[in-house]
């Protein structure tokens, strides 16, 4: 009999529901069910051929051992580029840093900035590890609240009224999920010009769907406002760009202040990158970008069709997703609480989807779904919901 005693501060640890709803939507799958999955929030596109390939060169050709912990110089260079390209910015490569996916950009930033009496300021609903982290750092969780009226884009002012002396990072999200909201270029501009009054709050911008907008949005990327490049974190990455969500690859532009210590960070947590991932990652920003145009494009004719199909079900309502590729339609008038819908939907439809409350106590009166997965079977998963509502 073992008598092992934890670390308190593993109680303060949360999941991301998303995988548990996988998990069991798999199980069901497992015992003949047929399970039309809008849960998981990954492309269902492969990861295009010439990047597979440059990763498969990278092990024949030899690259097999350690890389610097802040990533190949080559693909750091390639990512300055790129956000030169897209934004129109100037970034020292130098203050790139490469690392296994977004979390832990996210882990990092928390880390660095959150502890026992600090505020940290995170979108609710939002990604559910935002919230998460900041309770395992001690720090204290400061909802940002995104409301359906307003697209789910953040108020600016709501949040500067939000800023204490106890505040040491807000987290933006936009292109966001789970909401599909994008904040509009006044607001963030109202929201950078007021933090001038705040020079201890640091900003970590969360711009994984960066690439993902539709009805004719441009991307504004927090990078583009100078007065605060030196207390930015910007996140970007390669797993819904292209596909690559298992390559486990993504980056963060770090400040001046902050690349020694998240340098530091990474050698202590994960050593390097994975070096194969990252000449596949390098391959991705400088070959053709049609398969990137050509999945945009398609999860755009999806958005129309699950956005009109949701609105047509009794007691929902779904608000226009502007961007990344999940519906957060309100569910409120079917008399169920968002997990109750997404069990039902899940038990007795066969279609997997996940409760706003997994993204915030804000989520409640709230389903994500997401539009990764054919035309056809979004059709197929509205009319089995149809069904039992």
């Amino acid at each position: 009999m073992t008598d092992l005693h934890f670390a308190e501060s593993l109680s303060r640890l949360g999941t991301e529901s998303a995988f548990v709803v996988l998990a069991r939507a798999g199980q069901l799958a497992a015992e003949g069910r047929d399970i039309i999955n809008l849960g998981i929030g990954q492309p269902d596109f492969r990861t295009p051929e010439h990047i597979v390939e440059a990763g498969v060169k990278a092990l024949r050709d030899g690259h097999h051992g350690y890389t610097p912990a802040n990533g190949l110089p080559v693909l750091r260079e390639a990512v300055a580029a790129d956000l030169n390209t897209r934004h129109g910015v100037e970034v020292n490569p130098d203050n790139v840093v490469v690392v296994p996916g977004g979390k832990p950009t996210m882990f990092f930033a928390v880390m660095m900035f959150g502890e026992p009496g600090a505020e940290i300021m995170y979108p609710n609903p939002g990604f559910p590890i935002y919230e998460s982290v900041i309770r395992y750092s001690g720090a204290t969780p400061v909802p940002i609240a995104l409301k359906e009226e307003n697209g789910f884009a953040f108020s600016a002012e709501e949040v500067l009224a939000q800023i204490t002396p106890r505040t040491r990072l807000i987290i933006i999200n936009s292109p966001a999920n789970p909401t599909g909201g994008v904040t509009p270029k006044d607001e963030i501009d109202k929201f950078v010009a007021g933090l001038a009054d705040h020079p201890h709050v640091a900003v970590m911008s969360d711009e994984i769907y960066s690439q993902m907008l539709y009805g004719g949005r441009d991307h504004v990327s927090l990078l583009q406002y100078p007065e605060i490049r030196d207390r930015l974190i910007m996140l970007d990455g390669w797993s819904k760009t292209y596909a690559m969500t298992g390559w486990r690859l993504g980056y963060a532009v770090w400040p001046d202040a902050c690349v020694d210590h998240v340098t530091r960070l990474c050698i202590n947590d994960h050593s390097c990158v994975n070096a194969s991932a990252q000449y596949a990652g390098l391959a991705a920003l400088t070959g053709p970008q049609d398969e990137v145009r050509d999945m945009v494009a398609q999860f755009d004719k999806r958005r129309e069709i699950i956005v009109r199909e949701l609105n047509s079900l009794p007691g929902v309502r779904c608000a226009d997703a502007a961007g990344a590729f999940y519906a957060f339609p309100n569910i409120e008038c079917t008399g169920m609480t968002a997990m109750e819908a997404q069990n039902r939907f899940l038990d007795e439809a066969g279609v997997a989807t996940v409760a706003g409350t997994s993204f915030g106590r804000f989520g409640e009166g709230y389903v994500r779904f997401s539009y990764a997965n054919s035309a056809e079977n979004i059709l197929r998963a509205i009319e089995r919901i149809r069904a039992i509502l």
